[in-house]
Order: structure tokens, then C-alpha cells, then sequence
């Protein structure tokens, strides 16, 4: 398991509730837990020398807030000059985890999900989690599988979330038959999700595992999964995307629109 997670915080309320979850995580794979703030310092000139302690401030109050959730972890502290995105991914490289709210202090009132999430999400170097408020632990992680290489980590991650969460996992295929090869039917959907997740119950034997397999539209389906969730995990693109897209749609559309927590599986897991 991982031993290092990173929050961004820029002292909005999102923040600041991923500041939280990320401090749980970080206590349940016994890791460090580091709190960063991005800072771009302005375009002008400033004459006047840049007094740090606001920032300073901010991330040490985000800090003791994760200390109050998570007393046992240890939890260093950084505010970085750079562009927030660009700092995040840099801080990606060595994480096992990233965490952050949806949208910041400069969000715009009706937009679910800000640039630097999003941003995050499709370059991030390990798994990016999304947190809108704290998750019910008596719902289910669900993950959506499509049979993808990248989907594989999904899956990985997902039995891994699952075990230190203590939580059933609901592993999803939305199959649609107007668009499935001539001669297939439901069954071939059920194989697939069966082989993408086969050897994982050897491995975590503690989780327990529902298969489900639903006709649909994926986005819609796995929305509406969403909303009885504890948190939702996709790959970063999976099968049917195009060559050099870092983002497929269903996550871009889990991210902007689900009802629960969003993990985003792209390189180390």
C-alpha cells in the first residue's frame, strides 16, 4: 500500500472537506499525508514584498484539520510558487494518491467541477479522488469495468479502496445491445466483467463482490449508480477512446455530474 497522499487545499470549503477524506485515507493505508497550496504569484510586478504568513496559515489550519481526523498520521506541510495544476501533477509523481475538492475558491456558482480537478484528473501520474462530502460507509464503492488495460488498475484499485474501507463493491458493466457484435448477447457482457475481475477474490478475500450487468448508456448508468454510492471508480479512458485523448468521457462525465466522491484511475496503483 501506499505511503504517501497529497491534498490541495486553497482554503475553499471543497478544499477543505478533501482535506478530511484525504487525511482518512491517508490513516487507513498508514501513510504520509501531505498538504499542499499552489500559489502563482501575479502577472505585474509587485513592488512590495509578498507577506507568505496567509499562506503559511492556510495550509497549517488545513493541516490541524487533518490532524483532527487522523491524530496517528504524520502530515507535512508546503505551499508551492507555480500554477496549481502544474504543481499538483508535479506532486502526483511521487504520490500514491491524490486528493482534492471540486471546484476552489475561485469557482464559478453553478460549476460542479473547477479547471484544477479536472486538469488533475486527466495528468495526474497516480489515481486523482475527487471528494464531495464526506461518503456514507454503509453504501457501496461501485466500479465501472469495461475491459480496458487502464480499466485493469481501476479494478485494482477498487478491491483495494473496498478492503481498507470495509465496503461492499459493486462492480458494474453497462452492456448495450444496440451496439453489441452480431450473434452476442448478455452473456458475453457478464464473461467480460467475470475475466476483468478474475484472481482479484483470492487476493481480497475479505471484500464482497456483486456483479451487475446493465443495459444503457454508460454515462447515464453509471450517474445513476452515483447516487447511492460511497464513492465511484473508473479508469481514465477506456475502450472506444481515440488515440491521445488522456480523458474518456465517462469519467470527464462521472466528474462533473456524479453525486458521490470520484476516483480517476490512471498510472500508479
Amino acid at each position: 500500500m501506499g505511503n504517501l497522499v497529497v491534498v490541495g487545499v486553497d482554503g475553499s470549503p471543497a478544499s477543505l472537506a478533501a482535506v478530511e477524506e484525504a487525511a482518512r485515507e491517508a490513516q487507513r493505508r498508514r501513510a504520509e499525508l501531505r498538504v499542499v497550496h499552489a500559489f502563482s504569484r501575479p502577472a505585474r510586478p509587485v513592488y512590495a514584498p509578498l507577506d507568505p504568513a496567509p499562506l503559511e496559515r492556510l495550509v497549517s489550519e488545513a493541516a490541524q484539520r487533518a490532524k483532527s481526523v487522523a491524530p496517528q498520521t504524520e502530515i507535512t506541510e508546503a505551499v508551492v510558487t507555480g500554477d496549481a495544476s502544474a504543481v499538483l501533477e508535479a506532486e502526483s509523481r511521487a504520490a500514491d494518491l491524490m486528493v482534492l475538492g471540486p471546484r476552489g475558491a475561485g469557482g464559478f456558482i453553478g460549476v460542479r467541477l473547477g479547471s484544477t480537478a479536472a486538469s488533475l484528473a486527466a495528468h495526474s501520474q497516480c489515481p486523482v479522488m475527487v471528494v464531495r462530502d464526506e461518503p456514507d460507509p454503509a453504501r457501496p464503492i461501485v466500479l465501472g469495468v469495461d475491459g480496458s488495460p487502464v480499466g485493469e488498475q481501476a479494478v485494482d484499485f477498487a478491491f483495494s479502496e473496498a478492503a481498507l474501507r470495509g465496503a461492499e463493491l459493486v462492480a458494474v458493466h453497462v452492456w448495450m445491445p444496440d451496439y453489441a457484435p452480431a450473434g452476442s448477447g448478455v452473456e458475453s457482457a457478464e464473461r467480460l466483467l467475470a475475466q476483468a475481475l478474475a484472481g482479484r477474490g483470492h487476493r481480497y478475500p475479505e471484500v464482497t463482490v456483486r456483479h451487475d450487468v446493465v443495459s444503457g448508456e454508460t454515462r447515464e448508468m453509471l450517474l445513476e449508480l452515483s447516487k447511492t454510492a460511497q464513492l465511484m471508480v473508473v479508469g481514465a479512458r477506456g475502450r472506444g477512446g481515440f488515440a491521445g485523448l488522456v480523458l474518456g468521457s465517462v469519467s470527464q462525465a462521472l466528474l462533473h455530474h456524479a453525486d458521490c466522491s470520484v476516483a480517476v484511475v490512471r498510472g500508479k496503483t
